[in-house]
C-alpha cells in the first residue's frame, strides 16, 4: 500500500509512525509515497525519515492538490483542524481511504460539510477512520460494552475532564506574515484549532456520546482567559452537556501550569459508577460475557489496524458521523461559553436554522490560505459572555 502525509509537524510525524506500525502487524507492505505541509521543509523532513524523494514532498497551502494526484491508497490528513473539511472532501474526491485527526472542523458549518463529506465516502466504498482513538483501546471498549448491557444499570449522569497544562505557544518573528504565524501557533486561536474544548477535550465528548450512545441536547456553561500568552481562546471551560430524559454530563477543561490534572470520563448509573477506562463497580454483580476486543491494547495504533484491514478485506469503515458528532458538541459546549447563552444540538446540526452559531464561520477559512495573504484575528479580543 502507498500512504500519503497532508500535516508534517508532530502529529503528522506521530500518526504516520501509527501507521506503519499497523502495517507491520498485519504484515502489509507500506511505503510513504508523498508528503505535504504548508511548510516545504516540513513535508521534506518528514519524508527524508521515510526515503521520500523531493520531487514527491510538496510545499504550500496548495499542497495537498499536489499529493492528491499521485497514486496513493491511504490518505493521513493532520493539518490544523481549520483545513479539515476542506482536505478531506479533496480526498474523497480523489478516491483515497482516510485518516484523519480529531477535531474535524473549527465552526458548524465545516462539521456540516465534513458531514456530507462522509457520507459520499460511504457511497465510493471508501473507508474513513478517525483520530479518536479511545474507541479503539481495549480497557475503554470493554469498559463501554459492560455500560451497554447493564453492568451499571441506567447512566443517571457523569463528569468528564481535560484538565491539563497549557501547550506550546510561538511568539510572532520578525516580519513574519500571518499565514506563517497562524499555522506555527495554531493552538492558540479559536480560528485555527476551535479552541482546546474542541482540539483537545473532545476526546472525552466523544466517550461521552459513545456511552451514552448519542449527542447532548443542549449545553450552557461559561469560561474565561487568564494566563495564556499568544492568540485568542480560552484557558478554561465548564459546561453542562444535558443528554435528555434528566441526564447532565459535567465537562470541564483547562489549560493552565500548576494545577491540579485530570484526564478522564466518570459515569454513575442506577446499579454502581465506572470510570471510561476501568474501575467499573457494581452493586449488584451483573455476569456479563466480555468478547474478544483487539488485540492491540494502544487506541492510536489499533485505529490504523482497522483502517488498514478494512481496506484489505474491501470491507469499508466509516467512523465520520461519531467524530462529526462530538466535534458538533464541543463546538456546541465553546459556544455556550462565549455568550453565556443556552445552546441547542438541533441549532448546530441544521443548516437552515436561524441561531446566529449556527452560521458562525471561521476566518480567515482554509480557502483563504490558498489565495494569498490572510488577516490576523485580533489577540485582544476576547469573547465577553452576554455581549453581541
Amino acid at each position: 500500500m502507498k500512504m500519503g502525509v497532508v500535516g508534517c509537524g508532530g502529529r503528522g510525524t506521530h500518526i504516520t509512525g501509527k501507521c506503519l506500525e499497523a502495517a507491520q502487524h498485519l504484515g502489509i507492505d507500506m511505503k510513504v509515497e508523498a508528503t505535504a505541509d504548508a511548510f516545504k521543509g516540513k513535508a521534506e523532513e518528514l519524508g527524508n525519515r521515510f526515503g521520500v524523494p523531493k520531487s514527491k514532498s510538496f510545499g504550500g497551502f496548495d499542497s495537498y492538490r499536489k499529493l492528491l494526484e499521485c497514486e496513493l491508497d491511504v490518505v493521513l490528513l493532520a493539518t490544523p483542524p481549520n483545513f479539515r473539511p476542506l482536505h478531506f472532501e479533496a480526498a474523497v474526491d480523489a478516491d483515497k481511504h482516510v485518516f484523519m485527526e480529531k477535531p474535524i472542523a473549527v465552526d458548524p458549518p465545516g462539521a456540516r460539510k465534513v458531514m456530507a463529506t462522509g457520507k459520499k465516502a460511504s457511497s465510493k466504498g471508501l473507508s474513513v477512520v478517525a483520530g479518536t482513538q479511545r474507541r479503539h483501546q481495549k480497557s475503554y471498549q470493554e469498559i463501554q460494552y459492560q455500560v451497554s448491557q447493564g453492568a451499571i444499570g441506567d447512566i443517571t449522569g457523569g463528569s468528564i475532564y481535560w484538565c491539563g497544562g497549557r501547550l506550546w505557544f510561538k511568539k510572532r518573528k520578525d516580519k513574519e506574515d500571518n499565514a506563517s504565524y497562524l499555522v506555527r501557533n495554531w493552538v492558540n486561536f479559536t480560528e485555527m484549532s476551535g479552541d482546546h474544548i474542541v482540539e483537545q477535550h473532545v476526546h472525552n465528548i466523544d466517550v461521552a456520546n459513545w456511552f451514552m450512545g448519542h449527542p447532548p441536547v443542549t449545553a450552557i456553561g461559561f469560561g474565561g482567559r487568564a494566563r495564556r500568552m499568544t492568540g485568542n481562546q480560552f484557558d478554561f471551560f465548564s459546561i453542562d452537556f444535558d443528554y435528555g430524559d434528566d441526564i447532565h454530563i459535567h465537562s470541564m477543561c483547562r489549560q493552565i501550569n500548576g494545577c491540579y490534572n485530570r484526564v478522564s470520563e466518570f459515569f454513575s448509573g442506577t446499579n454502581g459508577c465506572t470510570w471510561g477506562n476501568g474501575g467499573l463497580k457494581m452493586r449488584n454483580a451483573v455476569e456479563i460475557q466480555i468478547p474478544d476486543f483487539p488485540e492491540l491494547e494502544e487506541g492510536d495504533t489499533q485505529s490504523h489496524v482497522e483502517l488498514l484491514r478494512s481496506i484489505l478485506e474491501e470491507s469499508p469503515i466509516n467512523e465520520t458521523r461519531s467524530v462529526t458528532e462530538a466535534t458538533l458538541a464541543a463546538l456546541m459546549g465553546r459556544t455556550a461559553a462565549y455568550t453565556g447563552k443556552l445552546v441547542r444540538w438541533k441549532e448546530m446540526v441544521d443548516g437552515e436554522n436561524q441561531a446566529p452559531w449556527c452560521h458562525w464561520t471561521a476566518h480567515p477559512t482554509a480557502e483563504d490560505f490558498e489565495k494569498g495573504p490572510v488577516d490576523l484575528p485580533d489577540e485582544a479580543l476576547i469573547p465577553v459572555p452576554g455581549e453581541d
